[in-house]
């Protein structure tokens, strides 16, 4: 007879150790998932501000439209390279402070991305003939997933205090 933890690859006595990789490995994978998100809404906001015309103009040209084209670009960046990070750290083990930075960070960009995409498509952004209005719903779930955002700062606060997560 072979245990029930063998066949589902994990070594018995350690469960408790394999249940917070699990949870590492998917806080990774929420973050991602919210690069994605982010991704999407840039591209889109993007590509729309420069067909949508206003005053004989593309609104691509308008400063304040340039603004939140840019704030999303460098906030998906950073959520981008944060995700690596955290994936890195956690193949050699325990990362849990990392993990939820990342996670963290990238489904509040998620966030902001679907939001200042909406507002470039103004109305539009409402209508589901645009993707954007798929992702403003989809975005909020990125913050919930393998532990709200409000208990990962506690997780990440935890880690940096014993030591097990530092920053720079």
């Amino acid at each position: 007879r072979v245990p029930v933890a063998n066949l589902l690859g994990g070594v018995e006595g350690r469960g408790m150790q394999q249940t917070l990789s699990a949870l590492e490995w998917g806080r990774v994978n929420i973050a991602a998932r919210g690069v994605g998100v982010g991704q999407r809404a840039y591209e889109e906001a993007l590509a729309y501000s420069k067909q949508r015309v206003a005053f004989d103009q593309p609104i691509s040209e308008f400063q304040a439209i340039q603004l939140k084209l840019a704030t999303m670009a460098t906030n998906l960046q950073a959520a981008r390279l944060m995700t690596y990070w955290a994936a890195t750290e956690v193949r050699g083990g325990r990362a849990d402070g990392p993990t939820g930075m990342a996670k963290i960070f990238s489904s509040e960009m998620a966030l902001e991305n679907a939001i200042d995409a909406m507002k470039v498509h103004g109305a539009y952004g409402y209508s589901t003939e645009y993707e954007i209005e798929r992702l403003f719903r989809d975005a909020p779930l990125m913050s919930i997933g393998e532990g709200t955002n409000d208990v990962l700062r506690t997780v990440v606060a935890k880690a940096l205090v014993s030591g097990r997560a530092s920053v720079g």
